[in-house]
């Protein structure tokens, strides 16, 4: 009987590099809910005794939040020094020496970001594909171009559509929210009159509405086929968008302000969504995502990812229920292999990891 093989060195983590960097935008957004004028990134590298450094990055919104970031990652990696790259144990550890913060907020976006490269490394050190480490295999995903249609006059609206499909995609996202009822109605108009019935339009209020105007503005969205209203009142009054989900036919998808599971729970059983789209930030990195996809399996609802499209394409290869990519480009400039999307297809890079790699020119080039 043959000798059983030697059991493979457990790394432990032994450094971090956080660094700050505001990124310009090809497509600047202006939702409901404001502008943002660059991308406001903190880039991961967590360092092994072996060598292998797992990379991730997350978004603070604002310039303002980086030091901030940084500073959270530094602290809560300090808990974590030389202990094994466990993702799962790290998380943990991370979660039990904060229960006293409340481990969310930009605590909960670095804590995050820390999970999501620990597994990259893990995935690396393996030298498998973060979907393969997952139990996946690499595939292609359904994606939809988020990175335009944003809140501005409605003359243009078509032409942008168009271009937007043109970069590959079946399906866009339109923003809504304007001033006035009329307003949005001719934006979706505008948009479905030039994209017709062979492209998926969905649209976002950004959370903008009271909930007696979600309920008038989503009525009269209802036949115009819109593939879903999103965040159509506050991300956390599960109550009110129950209400509005249970009076329009159109499907109202939320998700991406969830905090872990325990949000996702309490708005699934009020009924609040018919759609979930979880931002692996915001969730808890991919140690979250799992979690959260299980509960998304074990109610039959469909999910999507927010953001973060690297990693969410690989995420989604092992949803059960998996959606929708959301794609956005605001770390490209920053990456030197982006995501691509073909066909309507985003494929999941067969590559070591989640298959970020910086480019250090432009990371210095726009270092903050």
């Amino acid at each position: 009987m043959p000798a059983p093989a030697p059991a493979a060195p457990r790394l432990k983590v032994t450094g971090l590099r956080a660094r700050p960097v505001l990124v310009p935008i090809r497509r600047p957004p202006v939702s409901a809910s404001g502008a943002i004028p660059r991308a406001a990134l903190v880039l991961f590298d967590l360092e092994t005794d072996a060598g292998v450094t797992g990379r991730s990055y997350v978004f603070g919104f604002a310039a303002w939040t980086l030091p901030a970031i940084v500073a959270c990652a530094r602290g809560l990696f300090d808990m974590i020094r030389g202990d094994s790259l466990a993702p799962v144990d790290l998380e943990a550890e991370l979660r039990r020496q904060t229960t006293l913060i409340d481990p969310n907020g930009l605590i909960g976006l670095a804590l995050s970001g820390l999970d999501m490269a620990a597994w990259d490394a893990l995935a690396r050190a393996r030298g498998v594909p973060l979907v393969t480490l997952l139990g996946g295999a690499p595939r292609a995903i359904p994606a939809y171009n988020s990175t335009g249609l944003w809140i501005g006059p409605v003359d243009g609206l078509g032409d942008e559509a168009e271009a937007l499909l043109a970069e590959g995609f079946h399906a866009i996202k339109l923003r809504v929210g304007r001033d006035d009822l009329a307003q949005d109605l001719a934006a979706v108009r505008a948009v479905k009159r030039r994209i017709g019935d062979g492209a998926t339009l969905m649209c976002d209020f950004n959370q903008r509405l009271t909930v007696n105007e979600a309920l008038r503005r989503a009525r009269a969205l209802d036949g115009e086929g819109l593939y879903w209203i999103e965040e159509p009142v506050r991300h956390d009054d599960y109550e009110g968008c129950a209400a509005v989900a249970a009076a329009v036919a159109t499907p109202i998808q939320t998700g991406e302000n969830l905090v872990d599971t325990f949000d996702m729970a309490r708005a699934i059983a009020l009924r609040s969504l018919d759609f979930v789209m979880p931002d692996v930030q915001r969730i808890g990195g991919v140690t979250g995502w799992l979690r959260a996809a299980a509960l998304a399996h074990a109610h039959g609802i469909e999910m999507s990812s927010h953001l973060f499209p690297e990693f969410s394409v690989h995420l989604l290869g092992v949803t059960p229920t998996a959606h929708w990519l959301e794609y956005m480009d605001w770390a490209n400039p920053v990456l030197r292999q982006p995501l691509t999307v073909q066909n309507g297809l985003a494929r999941i890079p067969d590559r070591p990891g989640a298959g970020i790699e910086w480019d250090e020119d432009a990371v210095a080039r726009y270092s903050a």
